[in-house]
């Protein structure tokens, strides 16, 4: 317990002058006198639950806990924030779900990486689930993000990585079955994105290009017309990187996330 004190020192009470019920619970510390009324108010409207996820997010905020770290145990955690061990358990279940920290099977509670793509990665339960004019201004978002990364990418991408984004193209071309055609779709946006070289973006594209978007997209646009001219938007995009010309390839994927962004609101909104 006093190396969990010592490695936090000035955030947790003094054990000398803090008492410990017969549970191992220290007592909730008071704010100070001057803003007593006001915390007491914040303390009514907000959980218990949702103050320690808040202080564990401050302590990462701080560098008092990094990617990486291992948590104190439960027990001494619930005495040094003075909360029940049940508190603690909520907490940690959320701040897991939300990709901050994870459990380790018979090792214990660790931050995660922090990376993008694990704080991202609920993101994606938005487009899953969205419907009618929400899903409309997902794609508006969409729309704005890629095309931004697409110019980008278009001053950074390597021959190697342009090579993948031919071969996705292809795969595009060739059809198949609708599951067939979102995995190289999807295969050749991220391609484009992640030359970009932003780790973040790509995190937030992710989320917002879920397969089962893709997929109904690509099932909506069923005659051959629609399908050869979604594959000639794609064309449109691989030309303007194979030139290394950001604005044209800023503008071809902005058209193209605006043709699906209307056929959407034509075709599903309100569903």
């Amino acid at each position: 317990m006093d190396t969990v004190r010592d490695e936090f020192p000035g955030r947790f009470p003094d054990r000398s002058s803090t008492s410990v019920d017969s549970a191992g619970r220290a007592p909730a510390r008071t704010a100070p006198a001057a803003s007593a009324s006001g915390a007491a108010a914040e303390a009514g409207r907000t959980s218990v639950t949702q103050r320690t996820i808040e202080q564990v997010k401050t302590m990462i905020a701080e560098g008092e806990l990094v990617a990486g770290q291992q948590l104190p145990t439960e027990r001494d955690f619930a005495a040094l924030l003075g909360i029940s061990r049940g508190s603690v358990r909520e907490a940690i279940r959320a701040l897991t779900i939300l990709g901050i920290l994870e459990t380790r099977h018979g090792a214990g509670v660790y931050v995660t990486g922090l990376r993008p793509g694990d704080l991202l990665e609920t993101f994606g339960v938005v487009a899953e689930i969205s419907r009618g004019q929400t899903l409309v201004e997902l794609l508006q978002v969409r729309r704005v993000l890629e095309s931004a990364a697409t110019a980008t990418a278009a001053a950074r991408i390597t021959e190697a990585q342009l090579a993948d984004v031919a071969e996705h193209l292809d795969r595009i071309g060739r059809g198949g079955s609708v599951e067939e055609i979102v995995a190289a779709d999807r295969d050749f946006h991220q391609t484009i994105v992640h030359a970009a070289g932003n780790d973040l973006l790509t995190a937030m594209l992710d989320g917002l290009s879920s397969r089962t978007f893709r997929a109904r997209v690509w099932r909506g646009h069923e005659d051959a017309a629609a399908v050869g001219r979604l594959w000639q938007e794609h064309e449109r995009i691989y030309l303007a990187l194979a030139a290394r010309d950001p604005d044209a390839a800023r503008a071809a994927a902005a058209a193209h996330v605006l043709e699906v962004e209307n056929w959407l609101a034509a075709n599903l909104t309100g569903r």
